[in-house]
């Protein structure tokens, strides 16, 4: 017995041309120069042969195609102008930011009034707001200034008796501001019978009060006092008095 050949392996180019690619390679095996194929159908099948040889892709076509990779674009020309990328998006702040400007402004304006507590306090309309804050700060507050709120009650100016050029002055008066006020400072004027000033004198609550009593007692609303003096009459033609409060 004679051992069996093993069939020669086909090379790869030999898928890739078809049967015309074998019939080369067979030829090129045995030197001789391949003929025409053909086929018991005739034409019909020389042509689809053809065909599919025509199919076929060539060993240039597939070596171009994997020579030519698509070209990468550059990360640097992918980014459009900042005017083309459109709005940003808006960073939300966090809650608690926004308490503490506010807790900031409110102490902002706490110091304001607590310096400028003296002439916010001699208006009417800020007055209740900086008493409440001298009050929870303990803070002094400047007493409420208010002449024209002093009603004058009962007044009299008579010559002390056995004391020659001597007037005894005694007057009372009342509180009705809306808040409590230091004892006023009260300004007499002495006229003659023509009407024309002859004396004036404004006295401070030193001067009219009890020194035991002491001149920074405060009138509280609605209050009452009654003060009495002795002043030197400086013309005997004395005959009008006025007073005011200062």
């Amino acid at each position: 017995m004679t051992a069996e050949t093993p069939p020669d392996r086909r090379p790869l180019a030999t898928f890739l041309h078809g049967p015309q690619a074998e019939a080369g390679n067979a030829a090129a095996a045995t030197g001789d120069t391949p003929a025409p194929a053909t086929d018991e159908t005739g034409d019909e099948a020389g042509d689809e042969t053809g065909a599919i040889a025509d199919a076929a892709p060539t060993d240039d076509a597939i070596a171009v195609e994997a020579a030519t990779p698509e070209p990468a674009v550059p990360a640097a020309t992918t980014a459009a102008p900042a005017f083309l990328r459109g709005p940003r998006p808006a960073l939300r702040t966090p809650r608690w930011q926004w308490g503490l400007v506010a807790v900031l402004g409110m102490l902002l304006l706490l110091q304001i009034a607590v310096a400028d507590r003296a002439r916010l306090a001699g208006d009417a309309r800020t007055r209740p707001l900086i008493a409440a804050v001298c009050t929870v700060l303990r803070c002094a507050l400047p007493a409420w200034h208010e002449p024209a709120a002093y009603t004058m009650l009962q007044r009299e100016v008579r010559p002390l008796a056995g004391q020659p050029g001597v007037l005894q002055v005694q007057a009372s008066f009342r509180n009705d501001a809306r808040w409590a006020q230091a004892w006023p400072a009260l300004r007499l004027s002495l006229s003659d019978a023509d009407g024309r000033v002859i004396g004036r004198r404004t006295l401070q609550p030193g001067d009219y009060l009890d020194p035991a009593q002491g001149p920074r007692q405060l009138l509280e609303p609605g209050q009452s006092a009654q003060v009495a003096f002795l002043l030197r009459e400086p013309s005997a033609a004395t005959v009008a008095y006025t007073f005011e409060f200062r």
